[in-house]
């Protein structure tokens, strides 16, 4: 994540009538309004951004380890998690807004991919979106440039807690279920990039069941494909 050094003031024309399709710029110039005077930089959405560099990544992720240890992962979950919810509220707002749409009368892959583009001009990488499962209830996402694995590196276990919790936020809020979020691979693990699924409560304890024993995220897809949940996970929730 690179620090942009550019002035730019965006029309004044109310949000209504401008251009849907500029929200959809990837580009520091059209997403971006970089204001020096005040020392902000305001989105195309009008929310506030902190620029930060890798520095303060490993700083924070360091600091919450030694505050709270082995928890330190729950705690970006849950943290992801209340961003995602909030950030299904205001994306409910703005795609009314520039497109008069709502995820019940829109297309949902073009309403997830929508969705996604603030994050991809943000610097939170892009994303590869598996609805195939979704009948079945379940969904893949495949996330490259992760901004906290690429800035990890190799570590040899998960480490994108905030974006599952964030995935799981957001699903849950727009489909109006709870559901949760697990990363079955990732970039810090040596994969080439990351890799969640999201489910029910259930489907997650078996992919941790399963992951924890050795399985891949390909092993996992043919499990729940083939609907299999572990004995132990059935009674663990029974329980």
């Amino acid at each position: 994540m690179k620090q942009i050094i550019e002035t730019r003031t965006f029309e004044t024309q109310p949000i209504a009538i401008r251009s849907p399709w500029d929200a959809a710029h990837f580009n520091h110039r059209t997403f971006f309004n970089f204001d020096r005077a005040k020392g902000e930089v305001i989105d195309y959405h009008q929310q506030r951004n902190l620029i930060v560099g890798e520095d303060f990544i490993v700083s924070l992720l360091n600091g919450l380890e030694h505050e709270v240890g082995d928890s330190a992962g729950l705690l970006l979950y849950m943290i992801g998690e209340n961003w995602g919810k909030q950030d299904a509220i205001a994306f409910d707002d703005w795609f009314d807004k520039y497109y008069n749409l709502t995820l019940q009368t829109a297309n949902l892959s073009f309403a997830m991919e929508t969705w996604w583009w603030p994050f991809r001009a943000q610097g939170w990488g892009t994303w590869n979106l598996d609805l195939n499962s979704l009948k079945d209830g379940f969904i893949f996402v495949d996330l490259f440039d992760s901004a906290v694995a690429k800035t990890l590196g190799y570590v040899g276990k998960p480490v994108c807690h905030l974006y599952a919790g964030m995935l799981a936020g957001f699903f849950s809020a727009a489909f109006g279920k709870s559901l949760s979020s697990t990363e079955i691979q990732c970039y810090a693990m040596g994969n080439t990039y990351c890799r969640f699924l999201i489910g029910s409560e259930k489907r997650v304890s078996a992919t941790e069941f399963w992951l924890s024993s050795g399985a891949t995220a390909s092993d996992i897809e043919k499990k729940f494909r083939a609907e299999e949940i572990p004995v132990e996970v059935e009674l663990l929730l029974r329980n």
